[in-house]
């Protein structure tokens, strides 16, 4: 299960990485295209219909599938000022509280992340641009990306009743 986990990881980091290369191309296209549209009127079309709204929601996926792959590879920013003093015992047991509490609060937003979507599907709402977009689409993955965070946080919650020892201090170690 758990080299199936760590794919999955893997797998969102790369897609996010995709999507940061995808939103470069976009707006290094639509630059291109303002160039050539000043240097030669009515030659091109001078935008890419909804650049913006694309690039803002390939944007937000990035950044929550690059979220799962981003704590176990250890790259989230952590403040060990107080952990790394305590006794092992102690910052185990306040590892523990924390992925806990962290569990909690993104189950909580991937819950209401769903129920957004559902609500999105139910209205029929789009987004406001050149080309309309329903919103479900992006939605479904800013969720999706939650929910890998989900299991992420229990997967190194699991992690840490196993080793008995914190396992976030060091990113080698998760």
């Amino acid at each position: 299960m758990v080299p199936l986990l760590n794919r999955l990881y893997q797998i969102a980091g790369a897609i996010s990485a995709g999507l940061i290369m995808a939103i470069c191309l976009l707006v290094s296209a639509q630059v291109l295209l303002n160039i050539i549209g000043r240097m030669f009127p009515g030659v091109l079309p001078s935008t890419i219909p909804s650049y913006a709204d694309f690039a803002g929601f390939m944007l937000a996926a990035s950044t929550f599938l690059a979220m799962s792959y981003t704590l176990r590879s250890g790259g989230h920013i952590r403040v060990n000022l107080i952990v790394q003093r305590l006794p092992e015992k102690a910052a185990t047991l306040a590892e523990g509280a924390v992925l806990l509490v962290g569990i909690a609060f993104t189950g909580f937003a991937t819950w209401f992340a769903g129920a957004l979507v559902a609500e999105s599907l139910h209205f029929g709402d789009r987004s406001n641009g050149i080309i309309p977009v329903p919103l479900w689409i992006p939605q479904s993955v800013m969720t999706l990306g939650l929910a890998f965070l989900v299991v992420a946080l229990i997967h190194t919650f699991f992690d840490l009743v196993a080793a008995r020892r914190p396992v976030l201090t060091n990113p080698d170690e998760v």
